[in-house]
């Protein structure tokens, strides 16, 4: 089968074989995945390719999608797993292409089940390589083995917003070539599918509101007790509190061990109140339930707080947040479209969940597998949504990588997500093919707002970094690899992606619920 792509495509595939080991920063839906099979095609003449993906979900997926696109069967393609024995797993990687993820290539690697020799390596989700994650010890692997011919290739929608992390995932995967396209770029825009990107402000009950007092005095009290031992908390700034544990800790001064004591207590406060503002009620009492079980000083300490005990009181009474019915009402008004709700806390998906139900709308929950999910219900799931055989899906993180649901009409965030990563990825689940819709619940006044707009800031940060990367060709500090493999393709044409095109939106606006749904 002759693989027909894109003129961006194709651009982007002759920029590697001509610079060698590339970073392709592409949004969800612009057909990363065929990029790969037209590299996988021209490689596997030199030997085997191996093609990384972070789950096996993925891996499946992308199992299916070569050998049908390429036209090949389990003789030239094996998907493999940590669930196949090694004697078995050995004789699969004598195939010429290999699919797996990367913590089981690291294992077989680390075991001598797998030799290190391939012409082609594709890192799906290639922000992943970073600190001790599974890609970074494969690719050192690889490179090493190779002497640097192995052609390595990341492949990602956000690799971050940080010149520090970017330069690490490009480091980790021996990058120096960039190719970076958005739906801004003329050469995609013409395959663009409109998006439309809204967000919806809820106000907390008076309720919630005396809640936060509480959680808010108790915050205080400890920060300044922790400002005194000379550690100001950045309270409004969650990475900078997160960094300040280890600054404690490389102090060599006995007060390391009670200003740990006063940063652990603020650290439960600074949860106990995102749950609160972004969450509600339920998720902050099953937190306070597994607090009373701790046995750490911090948490006996914090329970012995009068201020925490008018908390446990006021948090016995049931009621759902704000979002919740703001959220029932947007589902009605969309009565028979595709969607996606995501949420950041697991306990919190099983509420809603239950809540869509009652109100009469069919809904499942997307999770990890955790508390009895397997792999197989999993694999049920998403079937039974691309099939239409429920309506909404309440999905955790697990659903913002990568996985084949096409025909979504509308992602809801259920709260803005801080990390510029997670919301593109969230986004791209909507208006692959059609156009879509994307809707943010922001609570008014909380850790809502203030990670909407981090996001954005950190997203439009990435987008610079990367194009100047991308002009920068040739000075990024990393040898091209396979620079002696330099080719040109003659391949060209269309093929049928179409992903989000988000619509900007300034600070200030507000947009109605009768404006986006139709």
């Amino acid at each position: 089968m002759q693989l027909v792509p894109r003129a961006y495509q194709l651009a982007i595939y002759n920029s590697i074989m001509q610079n060698g080991n590339t970073l392709v920063v592409l949004p969800t839906g612009l057909g990363k995945t065929l990029i790969a099979l037209m590299l996988i095609q021209d490689k596997m003449k030199e030997g085997r390719c191996l093609f990384l993906t972070p789950t096996k979900p993925l891996a499946k997926q992308h199992f299916l999608s070569v050998m049908k696109t390429l036209e090949l069967s389990e003789k030239n393609v094996a998907l493999v797993s940590g669930e196949v024995a090694p004697a078995k797993r050995k004789a699969m990687y004598e195939t010429d292409i290999i699919i797996s993820t990367p913590q089981t290539i690291r294992n077989d690697l680390e075991n001598s089940v797998l030799l290190p020799n391939f012409s082609l390596v594709i890192f799906d989700e290639c922000h992943r390589a970073v600190g001790d994650y599974a890609y970074t010890y494969v690719s050192e692997k690889l490179h090493e083995h190779s002497n640097g011919k192995t052609l390595f290739v990341g492949l990602t929608a956000s690799p971050g917003g940080r010149h520090d992390r970017i330069k690490e995932v490009m480091g980790a995967l021996r990058i120096e070539n960039v190719e970076i396209r958005d739906h801004t770029d003329p050469d995609v825009s013409p395959y663009v599918q409109k998006s439309v990107v809204s967000w919806i402000p809820v106000e907390l009950s008076d309720h919630f509101k005396d809640i936060r007092k509480e959680l808010v005095t108790l915050t205080s009290k400890y920060a300044e007790r922790l400002a005194g031992m000379g550690f100001p908390p950045p309270l409004k700034h969650k990475g900078k509190f997160m960094a300040l544990r280890q600054r404690i800790l490389d102090i060599p001064h006995n007060i390391k061990y009670p200003a740990l004591i006063q940063y652990s207590i603020l650290l439960h406060l600074l949860h106990m109140t995102e749950l609160l503002e972004t969450q509600g009620v339920y998720p902050l009492r099953g937190y306070l339930e597994k607090l009373g079980e701790k046995e750490s000083k911090s948490a006996k300490i914090l329970l012995q707080e009068p201020g925490l005990n008018k908390v446990k009181r006021l948090c016995e009474k049931d009621e759902d947040h704000p979002k919740m019915k703001v959220l029932i009402d947007v589902l009605k008004k969309l009565s028979g479209k595709k969607i996606i709700v995501f949420v950041q806390y697991r306990a919190q998906i099983s509420r809603i969940e239950t809540v869509i139900r009652e109100n009469g709308i069919s809904a499942k929950q997307f999770v990890g597998k955790k508390d009895g999910v397997t792999k197989k219900m999993q694999e049920e799931t998403i079937a039974n949504f691309r099939e239409g055989k429920f309506d909404v899906m309440v999905a955790s993180s697990i659903g913002e990588e990568g996985l084949d649901i096409p025909a979504v009409d509308v992602v809801i965030f259920y709260e803005p997500v801080p990390s510029e990563i997670r919301s593109i990825q969230r986004r791209g689940r909507a208006a692959r093919l059609k156009e879509g819709q994307v809707i943010v619940l922001m609570t008014q006044g909380t850790r809502d707002e203030y990670y909407y707009y981090a996001s954005n800031n950190r997203e439009k940060k990435m987008k610079k970094i990367l194009t100047g990367m991308q002009k920068a060709k040739g000075n990024l500090g990393f040898k091209p690899a396979n620079s002696d493999s330099r080719k040109e393709s003659n391949v060209g044409g269309d093929i049928v992606v179409k992903p989000v095109e988000a619509k900007k939106k300034t600070k200030n606006q507000q947009t109605k619920m009768s404006d986006f749904i139709s």
